[in-house]
């Protein structure tokens, strides 16, 4: 897989998702496909603990968004679905995901972050979704923002396309952490360290009983189902138990 606009690394659990268009890290249809193709193979990955996303460039900057000549009329159709794409596959990715943000995230790039699981970001950094004042709209930002901080939050950040810094982003509960940015790495490290500990199968068990939990308590038959059926066919969830139970370090085999 040959890619110019984005790097992907995997080593000891870990899938490292770079954004490589500095400074800006501005998203174009090229950098699009290629998010596409490196999260499709990632997805294939079986021991895959956590998929980390971060980008390169200015510590000012995580990504601007989409390059908006790719919102003229004769590129829109390619590329609006193109982000979808790309969105839905971090949103659905069968492992655990963690946006690393040193820098703004505006437009498609906050809409990148919304799609991880976890985020965690420098002080500095700010989130917005401006595209209301080019008379667009942001799709995937609609559809994250009002479940993860409340219709009305999401309504004035959509209505007004202003942005908000991470420590209130932290505060209403749209990422999991602000901290100074000399801390960002260790943080991430540390949390991504604490995932790497644990069953591969079991984590992705866990996160479609979590994307289930949005639903409610309607869901509950599914998730019973899901415990029953899929959890305990696991070899690593019978480890987990018998090595609580030994007194020992369990010994997953990621099945």
């Amino acid at each position: 897989m040959t890619l110019q606009f984005v790097d992907w690394q995997f080593s000891d659990g870990v899938g490292r998702l770079t954004l490589k268009r500095p400074p800006l890290n501005i998203l174009n249809i090229a950098m699009l496909r290629e998010m596409r193709d490196a999260l499709e193979k990632a997805a294939h990955e079986e021991s895959l603990r956590v998929l980390v996303v971060r980008a390169e460039g200015t510590l000012r900057v995580f990504s601007a968004g989409v390059d908006v000549a790719d919102h003229t009329a004769d590129k829109v159709g390619e590329m609006i679905p193109l982000v979808d794409r790309v969105c839905a596959a971090l949103a659905d990715f069968p492992a655990p995901t963690l946006a690393a943000v040193h820098g703004h995230a505006l437009g498609g790039g906050c809409e990148v972050a919304l799609c991880c699981d976890l985020i965690v970001a420098a002080e500095g950094a700010n989130f917005g979704q401006p595209e209301i004042k080019l008379a667009t709209v942001a799709p995937i930002a609609s559809l994250r923002l009002p479940p993860l901080i409340g219709y009305r939050r999401a309504a004035e950040m959509l209505f007004t396309g202003d942005t908000i810094g991470a420590a209130e982003a932290a505060r209403i509960g749209l990422i999991n952490r602000a901290v100074p940015a000399g801390e960002l790495d260790k943080t991430v490290d540390e949390l991504v360290g604490k995932l790497t500990t644990l069953s591969a199968a079991a984590l992705r068990v866990c996160k479609r009983a979590v994307r289930l939990g949005t639903g409610g308590w309607d869901n509950l038959p599914a998730v019973e189902k899901l415990y029953l059926d899929d959890l305990m066919s696991l070899d690593d969830a019978h480890e987990g138990l018998a090595a609580f139970m030994e007194k020992r370090a369990p010994v997953w085999k990621h099945k």
